[in-house]
């Protein structure tokens, strides 16, 4: 179906699910109301999604939503294989990001060669912050808008862009060659951020801090950032984006945000589409047995890969907390292990292991009273949004600093401080379930999350205010192409 009179948005994310998904919403949304939408993957996750998507169905919902794929730079007999953290150094690469943006400029070409009416070519490119040297060259050469969609929180995306400031000045590394107890309790020094953030709390450098800091510098040419986060959670930081962006649009949590607004008619959710793996759906008739708030949820997402010491470690404080727990956790880990004789036995009794959940699904089931998490910040909103307390254990990016809000800003949860020996879990499983405060503070700020995407909420009508500036992005790229024929 074509709108001559609507925009026409690529939409491109960076080939990691916890950065697809937000934008798989967000554009959903933006279809559901007229835009018409490119959604760009690589190959690779371009066919896992199409495995779990429901095309006919999806097609009915969303009729002017196109799907297509470009190379992700490493070579097609290359297995991709496991979590993401075995073959990201290669996505990294100078050669991968040549060839991606290369061929990202081929499919922008053949775009406009394909929709010759100038109401069909693209008007405005979302783009991930981390693909934003992937788009600038084009959006420069074709003056094509281009708006940033920054899936960390708005705290972590403040922190990486002062850190990447820093780095292109030369100064001196944030994380100083202090001896380990001073490394923990000095102030990281970030604007506004000076009694939350200590030098440990900082990104920790897992070989991906020059990409990241090159690709955020880059991000900071858009016209604009999309955050995954609300006002009420965030306010003095999203202010401060400001200074650097020309507009700012806070419209979180958006996975509740499209359930609110998208509504459908048939058997096959729209919510379910953009699922890159099954989802192991018998944990949810598990926990309907399980008494109010008694279950914990335990995840540490899509790249995090547990040693057998560590997955023993949590393991042994998982049972002996004695709490029911549901654990996602990949079978291969434990096939043909010794699994000690109670570590069966516990669980048999407590406990429920799957592969994958539908997360959002099992965070808002009554029986979930808990959620110890790497605190991706996905899994962190999720969170947020149904009022589970959280027992945070990050390792890599954002995770730190997520960490630390939930436990020392918003006061929502506990954070493990990188520690997983089996007396510490079950201490702090424990401490989790049981805390009453924590749970009073998780419930008020999911009141908040809840009212910002209301009619009346502040990510509903930023949503709003994104929608009418894409379109008048489209009229004044229409008004340059005019004027440029007269020229």
């Amino acid at each position: 179906m074509e709108h001559s009179d609507t925009p026409h948005i690529l939409a491109i994310p960076f080939p990691a699910e916890g950065h697809i998904k937000p934008m798989f919403n967000l554009a959903k949304l933006l279809s559901h109301r007229s835009h018409r939408i490119t959604f760009v993957n690589t190959h690779h996750n371009h066919n896992r999604l199409l495995q779990f998507t429901d095309l006919p169905s999806f097609h009915t919902q969303f009729p002017d939503f196109h799907f297509a794929s470009i190379t992700d730079g490493i070579p097609s007999d290359n297995p991709r294989k496991g979590a993401l953290i075995n073959y990201l150094p290669m996505l990294i690469t100078p050669s991968a990001r040549s060839l991606v943006a290369k061929e990202f400029r081929e499919l922008f070409s053949r775009l406009l060669e394909k929709n010759g009416d100038q109401w069909q070519q693209p008007s405005c490119i979302i783009v991930d912050g981390l693909m934003s040297t992937i788009v600038m060259g084009v959006a420069l050469e074709f003056r094509i808008p281009v708006i940033a969609f920054r899936t960390y929180s708005a705290t972590c995306t403040w922190v990486t862009i002062f850190m990447s400031k820093l780095a292109k000045e030369g100064a001196q590394q944030l994380r100083s060659n202090q001896d380990a107890e001073n490394l923990k309790s000095a102030s990281a020094n970030i604007p506004g951020l000076e009694n939350l953030l200590r030098n440990c709390d900082l990104p920790p450098d897992s070989g991906t801090r020059d990409f990241i800091f090159e690709e955020t510098l880059a991000m900071t040419q858009a016209s604009a950032i999309i955050l995954n986060t609300f006002e009420q959670l965030e306010p003095s930081i999203i202010t401060k984006l400001a200074t650097i962006f020309p507009k700012v649009y806070s419209i979180g949590p958006l996975h509740t945000l499209c359930k609110t607004m998208i509504t459908t008619n048939s058997t096959s959710s729209p919510h379910k589409d953009g699922r890159l793996r099954k989802e192991d759906r018998s944990c949810i008739t598990w926990l309907d047995h399980q008494k109010a708030k008694s279950v914990l949820y335990v995840s540490f997402g899509t790249v995090v890969n547990l040693s057998y010491e560590q997955l023993m470690e949590f393991w042994h404080g998982l049972v002996n907390s004695l709490k029911p727990f549901l654990w996602v956790i990949q079978k291969e880990l434990i096939i043909q292990k010794n699994v000690p004789i109670e570590l069966e036995i516990g669980t048999k009794e407590r406990g429920f292991l799957v592969n994958w959940a539908p997360q959002e699904e099992v965070l808002a089931n009554p029986a979930v009273g808990g959620f110890l998490t790497h605190c991706g910040w996905n899994s962190t909103l999720e969170s947020i949004a149904e009022g589970v307390p959280m027992l945070c254990w990050p390792s890599i990016t954002d995770q730190t600093v997520n960490s630390r809000c939930v436990s020392e800003q918003w006061k929502i949860g506990l954070n493990m401080n990188g520690s997983c020996d089996r007396f510490v879990v079950e201490n702090m499983v424990r401490d989790i379930m049981e805390n009453e405060d924590l749970m009073r503070s998780a419930n008020d700020v999911a009141k908040k999350a809840l009212h910002g995407i209301k009619e009346n909420g502040s990510s509903y009508h930023n949503l709003e205010n994104l929608i009418k500036d894409i379109s008048l992005m489209k009229l004044e790229l229409l008004l340059l192409r005019v004027n440029d024929a007269y020229c």
